[in-house]
């Protein structure tokens, strides 16, 4: 079988631009109406949602290779490097923080020209011990001849045994890699009319093939896309997650991958999957973008419309209810959230109350349950 990299005509990848042209003017729609809305924000909400967007990316990219982080850690490790107020003492362990250099190299340096030294140090960072797993793993090194073939299979090295190995192609040999990587990345740092998203989707299938590392090559990859769309908002702030999306259609991206590396260099099929993986991320950003601008008007709502000053106590429990969406709050609840006494939950709730923040159910005495009024429409 000959794989796209053998084909005579590699690396002048060829697509379409008829069959993509609908894909592609949908998902810039929906991104422009995305950025749209997260610009009507103030900092606080679009550093909020860029913050969830930042993790989301870093713990789905990492989930898909079969690693799993802290949800928690990878938020405080965001909310520190980006000054973030209010954020999660958590601590992260050095995969964590790792994962994280990388993603906001990619996304907050997105101008600077991407180089050879910026690819090993990123994947360099994803294994600051030198292993993966039980696996030791060869860093800011491109992969050596003694490791051919490379065969990409699904998953970390060292947890997929040999007899159900899914292989999706083989790459390169690695005495190709290092004049590979530099076609690649003369291309990407050129200037020409394609459109920046599509680059993106090229980069990311093209440097996937190289596949140069040892290890850290699907990261590294999504890291590539992640910074060439950056490039394509204008922004490093994320507002959407391409690998919460691929690994929710993780079965669908690999068979992707594979019907391309296995035929012409024409990777359309590749491309039309991306974009529209690309247009599904956006949407899903969409309903999370609706649950921050609810937030946001509450928020404003609240210190604008309502004659109350909050305390400490009071902010901290409202934000949690309008984190959770629609959550009934009762005084054990108020008083566990808040770190205080029964007493003292029943006056804060009643504060509440009678600005017109919060309103009682039905149900009377300790079981009454408590919930935020909806802000009238502006």
């Amino acid at each position: 079988m000959a794989y796209i990299h053998q084909q005579p005509d590699w690396p002048k990848l060829t697509w379409n631009e008829i069959e993509l042209a609908p894909l592609l003017i949908a998902v810039r729609h929906r991104q422009g109406h995305l950025l749209g809305r997260m610009k009507g924000l103030g900092f606080r909400f679009r550093s909020e949602a860029a913050l969830e967007s930042l993790a989301a990316e870093v713990i789905h990219s990492s989930a898909i290779e079969g690693t799993q982080f802290d949800a928690s850690a990878v938020r405080s490790s965001l909310a520190r490097r980006l000054g973030v107020q209010g954020a999660d003492s958590t601590a992260a362990d050095r995969d964590v923080e790792g994962a994280v250099d990388l993603l906001l190299d990619a996304t907050q340096n997105h101008a600077a020209p991407l180089t050879v030294e910026r690819l090993l140090g990123w994947q360099a960072s994803l294994f600051p011990g030198g292993r993966s797993g039980r696996h030791r793993v060869l860093i800011g090194q491109w992969r050596t001849p003694d490791m051919d073939p490379m065969q990409v299979v699904s998953g970390p090295l060292d947890r997929v045994p040999i007899r159900r190995k899914n292989i999706h192609f083989e790459a390169p040999a690695a005495d190709r890699v290092p004049g590979e990587v530099d076609r690649f990345l003369a291309w990407f740092e050129q200037r020409d009319s394609t459109d920046p998203v599509l680059r993106a989707g090229i980069a990311h299938f093209w440097f996937v093939t190289i596949h140069p590392f040892q290890d850290g090559n699907g990261r590294v990859s999504r890291a590539i896309a992640d910074l060439a769309l950056a490039r394509a908002d204008g922004s490093p702030q994320r507002f959407y997650s391409m690998s919460a999306q691929i690994e929710a259609e993780k079965k669908d991206y690999y068979a992707a991958l594979d019907r391309s590396q296995k035929a012409s260099t024409d990777i359309t099929r590749w491309l039309a999957w991306f974009l529209g993986c690309l247009d599904r991320a956006l949407q899903r950003a969409e309903v999370i973008s609706a649950g921050i601008l609810r937030k946001a008007a509450t928020w404003d709502w609240i210190h604008h419309t309502q004659a109350v000053s909050l305390n400490e106590r009071q902010r901290r429990v409202l934000s949690i209810l309008l984190d959770a969406g629609d959550a009934d709050l009762s005084t054990s609840r108020y008083a566990k959230l808040a770190r205080c006494s029964l007493d003292t939950a029943l006056r804060d709730i009643k504060a509440l109350i009678d600005a017109g923040i919060l309103r009682p159910g039905d149900a009377g005495g300790r079981s009454t349950a408590y919930r935020l009024r909806t802000p009238p429409p502006t």
